[in-house]
């Protein structure tokens, strides 16, 4: 059946190569191929899955919904499914937190909402410049794209990447305050940076490698904004929706942007993407930035069915249980494969353990799968193992991954000869604080 794929589909394809197989069938956290052989899913269709494949909570409101005739495309007209979303996301997420924001939907995926975002942020300081950072992902459209740090997707042909500054982020340089960097650069008339009309940032870098972000980084550098009257925008399209645990990933930390960009598993497992602006913000005109797309009624009713996850805490109790869970072993997984101890870190349920070399990851994956996990890479080089595991995963089925992964890595990085001592510095693993494990 691959033979169709080969034959039909654009070279662009790109997870159907790391994943050679027919996929038929899934629930929860267990993906089913054509033959009957069944995966453990570390990837959550790359956090889109938060809340797992096939979630019974969504998926008998979606078809109880269309049973009923209920309106599946209405653009950006008002429909019952909206307004019972945006209802339900006023009082589960912003009022909790106190989030007086308004809701734009854009085009179905991560890059529309990055788009709406920059643009909103260029019209309403009058200045063009955006400042993004080293090892950033924000999608593929072409203003995205600017925004991107790899240059793995860059092509000079497709257009300008003019009016994007890129800085260190966090921990880029050993020993290199980088906000501080911002700082000077901002002061100085000379520096070549124009004041920007925006910051956009991941809190934790989940393409670029699994780079996190600490508190008082994020803390200096949503202040220097402030002071400096630059917008600051958080994508939080991969590493929001709980996936740290609380379901923003920056809560923790003590700061609020002035805009959020939000796909991925706000859809519960279909497309939508929206952008949350701070009420002052928002001075679009009607019909100022449109999109076909911009209302997929369905991914209303099933994002609103599993939003009531966050009705109580006992979500964030199991993604911290889950986390301290893959921690530890990552831990372990660093100490028996590696003399030089691999470099663990993440928050939540979002991890990584870098190898340092591409094609050891890669045979990491490859060993994994043909054994029945689905994982990936991630970094400059792929050298990150991934872990990305949907949310709602049981502990049983986490253990049976974690398994398989420990024997990819023994299989591919067999244990050294000299016993290790088991204490890992302190600054090999990431900090980690209540409510994110």
């Amino acid at each position: 059946m691959l033979n169709t794929i080969d034959r039909v589909e654009s070279e662009v394809r790109g997870y159907v190569r790391s994943y050679p197989t027919v996929f038929d069938t899934a629930l929860g956290a267990i993906l089913t191929n054509s033959g009957g052989k069944q995966f453990i899913d570390f990837f959550a269709g790359a956090g889109t899955l938060n809340y797992g494949h096939n979630n019974p909570v969504s998926n008998q409101a979606l078809l109880d919904y269309i049973q009923r005739g209920g309106i599946q495309h209405g653009l950006d007209k008002a429909t019952t499914a909206k307004i019972d979303f945006l209802q339900t996301f006023e009082e589960l997420i912003l009022q909790p937190r106190g989030m007086d924001f308004k809701v734009q939907f854009t085009g179905p995926t991560g890059t529309n909402s990055v788009e709406a975002a920059i643009k909103l942020a260029r019209k309403v300081k009058q200045r063009s410049h955006i400042v993004a950072f080293t090892n950033a992902y924000h999608g593929h459209s072409l203003g995205s794209l600017a925004l991107t740090a790899n240059q793995y997707y860059h092509d000079e042909h497709y257009g300008s990447h003019n009016n994007v500054t890129h800085l260190p982020f966090d921990k880029y340089f050993d020993g290199v305050d980088s906000s501080e960097m911002f700082r000077k650069m901002l002061d100085d008339p000379s520096s070549g940076l124009p004041k920007p009309a925006a910051v956009i940032l991941e809190t934790i870098q989940c393409e670029g490698g699994i780079n996190v972000a600490s508190f008082e980084w994020l803390q200096k550098i949503v202040q220097l904004c402030q002071e400096r009257d630059i917008l600051v925008i958080f994508d939080e399209i991969q590493i929001g929706n709980g996936r740290t645990g609380r379901f923003f990933s920056f809560e923790d930390a003590g700061v609020m942007p002035d805009i959020i960009c939000l796909s991925k598993a706000i859809g519960g497992g279909l497309p939508m993407s929206l952008v949350l602006i701070e009420r002052s913000l928002d001075q679009w005109k009607p019909g100022e930035h449109t999109g076909t797309f911009r209302g997929n009624n369905l991914a209303f009713v099933a994002s609103r069915a599993v939003l009531e996850y966050w009705r109580t805490d006992q979500l964030e109790t199991h993604i911290a249980a889950c986390g301290k869970m893959i921690h530890d072993r990552l831990v372990r997984i660093s100490h028996r494969c590696s003399a030089n101890q691999f470099d663990v870190r993440g928050r939540g349920m979002v991890w990584g353990i870098e190898v340092g070399d591409g094609e050891v990851a890669r045979k990491i994956i490859q060993h994994g799968f043909d054994h029945g996990l689905i994982i990936e890479t991630a970094g400059a080089s792929d050298q990150v193992v991934k872990l990305l595991p949907p949310l709602t995963i049981t502990k049983k089925q986490l253990t049976r991954g974690l398994d398989l992964l420990e024997k990819a890595f023994e299989a591919v990085l067999p244990a050294p000869a000299v016993p290790l001592v088991c204490d890992l510095p302190s600054n090999s693993i990431t900090s980690m604080t209540r409510g994110t494990v």
